[in-house]
């Protein structure tokens, strides 16, 4: 039976760690071995990692001074010897069948294997999914399109992904950035010759609150400049004299876009202060002053 290195790397999110390890130990399949990163945090990651190395020794423990999430994996990465590889951040969630179908699907003597699943969002709890996610199908998994339409037609989380352990021989996440290090794994791993397979059930849950650093929009523009440098590494030169024309028009639509939303703004704006609603009410405000009840009401 192949075994299955699911790597959690945390970084004080201690009061989320135990949904996901508790995802871990409902799995079907039972050959695997799960790398808790302690990934430098100052809460209490240490004692609930502990607590669940003591209810099962396939549960294993990392401390390191913090370097990201990317130096997280790739520690988890390091200590990893499994056949597979599944990756799950201590925020989200995966589906007790989630190790079981994937392996179920592999072919015979396939190399490089990596299967993705469907997802689905949710909030505070599994019990609060939200109705929107799973906008992934089996056209979106081509090189040409997770470089053209990342982050603006779809992105895979990183959990939906299952992974023959040997796509990470001569790969490590990059250190410098603080965000797309999925998105440059997942144009190497298509860039390579794989055997692909796509499972479309809601088998990884991903968590979306305020907190998260996709909302951080000067985070994630910083990190995404820094990932095109990583990327021209990876494709050929009339290939990223593309991508960049392609991501310089995307923004100026965008711009256009939001200009337009501005003039339908202030058009409504100024039809609301021309409208009789408006004009009366600046009528009754100018004869409560007068009146001095103004601040009354």
């Amino acid at each position: 039976m192949n075994k299955v290195s699911i790597i959690v790397p945390c970084y004080n999110q201690a009061h989320y760690l135990p949904e996901a390890l508790h995802s871990v130990l409902c799995q079907m399949y039972i050959n695997w071995e799960c790398i808790i990163i302690n990934d430098g945090s100052f809460d209490n990651t240490e004692q609930v990692a502990r607590e669940w190395l003591l209810k099962d020794n396939r549960f294993k423990y990392i401390f390191k001074e913090n370097g990201g999430l990317s130096s997280a994996r790739n520690a988890g990465l390091d200590f990893a010897n499994g056949d597979y590889v599944q990756f799950l951040d201590a925020d989200d969630y995966l589906d007790s069948e989630k190790l079981s179908k994937s392996v179920n699907i592999i072919r015979k003597d396939s190399i490089n294997t990596v299967i993705v699943s469907n997802f689905k969002f949710f909030k505070k709890s599994l019990v609060d999914e939200l109705g929107y996610g799973s906008n992934l199908d089996i056209n979106l998994f081509t090189f040409q399109k997770i470089l053209f339409e990342w982050d603006s037609t779809f992105s895979i989380p990183i959990h939906c992904g299952f992974f023959s352990s040997s796509l990470f021989d001569e790969f490590r996440f990059n250190e410098d950035i603080r965000a797309k290090e999925d998105w440059i794994m997942w144009l190497y791993i298509f860039q390579r010759e794989i055997s692909f397979d796509f499972l479309n059930e809601k088998l990884a849950f991903y968590r979306q609150h305020s907190g998260g650093m996709t909302r951080n929009k000067k985070h994630m523009f910083e990190n995404t400049i820094k990932a095109f440098s990583y990327i021209e590494n990876l494709v050929t030169r009339e290939d990223y004299n593309f991508f960049l024309l392609h991501m310089i028009s995307k923004k100026m639509r965008e711009y256009d876009e939001l200009n337009l939303k501005v003039e339908e703004l202030k058009k409504r704006i100024i039809n609301s202060n021309n409208s009789i609603g408006f004009k009366i009410e600046k009528k009754i405000k100018k004869y409560l002053k007068k009146l001095n009840f103004i601040g009354f009401f």
